[in-house]
């Protein structure tokens, strides 16, 4: 069965950090674009970062660049999202998806053209 699972949400404090954590099963993440996708309560999605496949090009949302960070481990078929700096607006759902687009439909707001999707981490910032 191919799924992604999210991991690593939770209450943190402003300033303070996270990693989220997407791992794979069913398939190998090698070769794919993988990107981070965030809904906040009465919010649209947003996506906030985008790691893309075979040459791992990273591509960040200017609300969270230079605070966040994406990374890939194919050993153990997992995406990280490091989170730091983090601040009461980064509070939301943070969902993984695989991105056939080379993470076009990622940071260009084209959700439906994501295929596999985790069912999401809550990430709450603050005091």
């Amino acid at each position: 069965q191919v799924q992604l699972v999210e991991s690593g949400g939770g209450l943190v404090q402003p300033g303070g950090s996270l990693r989220l954590s997407c791992a794979a099963s069913g398939f190998t993440l090698d070769y794919y674009a993988i990107g981070w996708v965030r809904q906040a309560p009465g919010k649209e999605r947003e996506g906030v970062s985008c790691i893309s496949g075979s040459d791992d090009n990273k591509y960040y949302a200017h609300s969270v660049k230079g605070r966040f960070t994406i990374s890939r481990d194919n050993a153990n078929n997992t995406v990280y999202l490091q989170m730091n700096s983090l601040k009461p607006e980064d509070t939301a759902v943070y969902y993984c998806a695989t991105d056939r687009s080379r993470c076009i439909a990622t940071m260009g707001d084209r959700y439906d053209y994501l295929e596999v999707w985790g069912q999401g981490t809550l990430v709450t910032v603050s005091s």
